[in-house]
């Protein structure tokens, strides 16, 4: 179970989704019971009469920036920059007075130290340093970048999402975040809470069910793929994290009075299993989280979850993995691809209670 190729399969190309669902709780859902052992179908907005009075579901708030930036070295050749540590930006602002922070550069010829990026409508940045593929950038313009940011900069979406037009790039702008999405800060969307519709949530409350929100800014580790055969010698890439006093209490007395904790997403999954102690309680605080969950991990908090398709061999996969079996997770998605659904960011979504 710790070998690479444990996590692929077979996905014919036509069942990547280009494009989300039309109306977002129209999507379908597979339902995954471990107790049961058995797969149903349904479609997203069923969730609703699955979960129970009591149940606590948390999702993660954090909101996609438009970190691509794309423009041209003083030399005249293209370049784009992709940025991929929104919130050590924020922070050297406050501290320097400027925005700066690692991020990917795409260029015919890596820049050097030195070099100077002209970036969207008027972003100015020099390459202040470079480091096998990240470069710190540091951008020019103080505290109007963020509002030039917002301005020139596309919503980074995954390579296997093709997009011709300004018109469709247009509409990612808003399909490509949640409803909730409050802090922004994230490079990728986190996908699963893509299918929840505000009325869902409604809906969700009104038969009980508590809300919850957690941050974790998605980072582009989650697109690095998975280089070892031994998956237990990846190293994850840290994510910086948040939870509130109020979360924290929401979720500590949910566990308390054997309460299901119910996580949309991988990012929440994580974030609550790296704050969790053994009996599951979490506490307040921000910082890093790097936990990277595979088969063998004991699971603390998190007793079920909602989480859509992953790309094979991924860390994702990996950890839905670990939810279930390899085998069982395994057999569950050729089901899914055997039912013609969506898979990856724009794709269908499983429930795994």
């Amino acid at each position: 179970m710790y070998r690479l190729s444990d996590y692929d399969y077979d996905l014919p190309q036509e069942q990547i989704a280009q494009v989300p669902c039309q109306e977002r709780s129209n999507s379908r859902l597979l339902h995954v019971h471990r107790e049961k052992e058995a797969v149903c179908h349904h479609q997203f907005f069923d969730l609703a009469r699955m979960l129970c009075s009591g149940d606590l579901l948390v999702v993660n708030d954090t909101r996609v920036i438009p970190a691509r930036l794309v423009g041209k070295k003083e030399t005249g050749g293209r370049v784009e920059v992709l940025i991929i540590d929104y919130a050590g930006g924020v922070k050297a602002l406050a501290e320097t007075g400027f925005f700066q922070c690692d991020c990917l550069v795409k260029a015919s010829k890596n820049p050097k130290p030195g070099t100077i990026l002209h970036l969207g409508d008027k972003i100015i940045a020099e390459v202040i340093s470079v480091r096998q593929y990240i470069s710190q950038i540091r951008f020019l313009g103080g505290k109007d970048f963020i509002n030039d940011l917002k301005r020139s900069g596309q919503i980074p979406l995954p390579p296997y999402i093709k997009r011709t037009g300004g018109e469709v790039a247009q509409m990612d702008s808003k399909t490509y975040q949640t409803v909730y999405a409050a802090k922004e800060g994230a490079v990728a969307a986190p996908t699963a809470g893509l299918h929840f519709t505000r009325s869902l949530m409604a809906d969700l409350e009104t038969r009980g069910v508590e809300i919850a929100n957690v941050t974790l800014h998605v980072g582009y580790g989650t697109f690095v793929p998975v280089r070892v055969d031994d998956i237990r010698e990846h190293q994850i890439h840290s994510e910086y994290y948040a939870l509130s006093s109020e979360t924290a209490q929401k979720i500590n007395r949910a566990k308390q009075e054997g309460r299901r904790v119910i996580a949309v997403g991988t990012t929440s999954v994580r974030t609550l299993e790296y704050l969790a102690d053994d009996k599951g309680r979490v506490s307040p605080g921000m910082g890093s989280c790097d936990l990277f969950i595979y088969p063998g991990y004991t699971f603390k908090c998190v007793d079920a979850m909602v989480t859509n398709f992953h790309l094979p061999k991924s860390t994702l996969l990996m950890l839905v993995s670990a939810f279930y079996t390899r085998e069982k997770m395994i057999q569950a998605y050729e089901t899914a691809i055997r039912a013609d659904y969506r898979f990856f960011s724009y794709g269908d979504a499983m429930f795994i209670e």
